[in-house]
């Protein structure tokens, strides 16, 4: 099934794997509202986060462009920072090691579940924790929350259900014609959404909110919002 972008895909079996990479970039900024203006967000409050001899880690790098954005802006920074970001896909960190060879910065193909995240300030995760099985999502916030620094920030963007029936149809409606505008074909827009059936599972704002809360945040605020898409920031 083609799902737009050159990047095709079988019910219910979407990957970031394969020959994704080469086009994911232009995917992800087509088929998700503000992409970029979000990324740029969490790149302003990446400011208020740097504590001295700490990392940065995005978590689901992909390409690795957010990261990329934050070692550009914070790279003159004194405070001793190392920056990695980690994913599953080893085409992705293939992808990244190739493309970006500044020394404080890492690729690493591992999963966060088994990655030692001590001494972070700032832990990213941008439309990641939707892919992860739900029955370990709360596993790795706990993990993010007690490894992060006292005062350091989890970023988290992803989609989320709406509170009732009525919405989420409303919501569902409105990106079908937001990715019509974007020149998706209906065909496209279908295979996408069936490529993504038991591998994308959204949470409500609420049920984040909860998990988040459940890890020990009690800080948390909606920072980003558009239609079926939401970012969270949370400081520990």
């Amino acid at each position: 099934m083609k799902t737009g972008d050159k990047i095709s895909s079988k019910n219910a079996s979407w990957s970031f794997r394969g020959r994704v990479f080469k086009n994911f970039d232009k995917h992800i900024s087509r088929s998700v509202p503000l992409y970029n203006e979000c990324q740029n967000l969490f790149l302003i409050l990446s400011d208020y986060f740097l504590l001295e001899n700490s990392r940065v880690i995005d978590i689901g790098c992909s390409t690795g462009v957010f990261l990329k954005k934050l070692f550009f802006r914070h790279k003159n920074n004194e405070k001793k920072i190392r920056f990695e970001g980690y994913d599953t896909v080893k085409e992705m960190i293939d992808y990244c090691k190739k493309n970006f060879k500044e020394k404080n910065v890492k690729f690493i193909k591992r999963s966060a579940l088994k990655t030692d995240l001590s001494k972070a300030c700032i832990i990213s995760s941008f439309y990641t924790m939707q892919f992860i099985p739900t029955d370990q999502r709360q596993i790795l916030v706990n993990k993010i929350f007690k490894n992060l620094k006292w005062g350091g920030a989890f970023f988290m963007v992803e989609k989320v259900r709406a509170s009732d029936a009525r919405f989420q149809d409303i919501l569902n409606q409105h990106y079908i014609d937001y990715k019509l505008q974007n020149n998706y074909s209906s065909e496209e827009i279908i295979s996408k959404s069936r490529s993504l059936k038991s591998v994308l599972v959204p949470f409500s704002t609420k049920g984040n909110i909860d998990m988040l809360k459940r890890a020990g945040f009690l800080d948390i605020i909606t920072v980003f919002k558009y239609g079926s898409f939401e970012g969270f920031l949370a400081i520990k």
